[in-house]
């Protein structure tokens, strides 16, 4: 076989198997993965399809983590009506402090092909929960809005931030009235940040905040501790 032969073939297998028999996975334990093609999600389960064409339906308190369309979904706990349940969160940042989202992060039109959810999700806040935020109207788990007269591009994501073994995760409220949110953000970021002075006083002097750069101040804060 040609040279020019062999290296069409190399790369018309590495396309296929970047594409065709790239996978899916959800990850019950370390080391206990099923692998497969996700066909739906919620905040509270993932649908696994096989492949002998059997669909598994994973609960969030039942698995560690999902991975679908090269993004991660973690199981955490969440307070609703009193009691500890456990949701799915897409994974922002990761590393001393990780960053998390529920909704649409993204300014782009939403994937068709994502499973649209209506999650009734009453969350309050008290020394061990989350910020209040209620969920409904059609929310995607990795994309969508909240409702589809909003435009396009607008924030529609409500942001957690984890520092473990600093208390609970906590929400990271971006969207909101300016002279409100903009002090609760700094507040929450300074929790969880505020060991790093020079971070610290960046984020003393900041005068908005939003998920470009709330991004930005967790991976700065990352980086400086790998």
């Amino acid at each position: 076989m040609k040279l020019y032969q062999k290296v069409i073939l190399f790369v018309f297998f590495t396309l296929m198997s970047a594409t065709g028999f790239a996978q899916d996975a959800v990850i019950i334990t370390d080391g206990n993965i099923v692998r497969g093609t996700i066909k739906g999600a919620d905040f509270a389960t993932v649908q696994l399809l096989l492949d002998d064409q059997t669909v598994r339906v994973y609960k969030a308190k039942d698995i560690k983590e999902f991975l679908w369309n090269g993004d991660t979904y973690s199981s955490k706990p969440l307070l609703i009506k009193n009691k500890m349940e456990s949701r799915f969160f897409k994974v922002e940042e990761t590393g001393a402090v990780n960053l998390y989202s529920m909704g649409s992060t993204s300014a782009e039109k939403p994937k068709e092909k994502r499973i649209q959810v209506r999650p009734s999700v009453g969350v309050g806040i008290g020394s061990g929960g989350y910020g209040g935020v209620g969920f409904g109207g059609g929310i995607t788990i990795g994309g969508g809005r909240r409702n589809s007269n909003k435009q396009e591009g607008k924030q529609t994501a409500v942001f957690y931030i984890e520092k473990p073994g600093t208390g609970p995760i906590l929400e990271v409220p971006i969207a909101g009235r300016a002279d409100k949110r903009i002090e609760q953000v700094r507040n929450v970021l300074l929790q969880k940040l505020g060991d790093d002075e020079d971070l610290a006083e960046r984020l003393k002097e900041a005068e908005d905040f939003d998920a470009r750069n709330v991004r930005a101040f967790v991976n700065a804060y990352n980086a400086m501790r790998k």
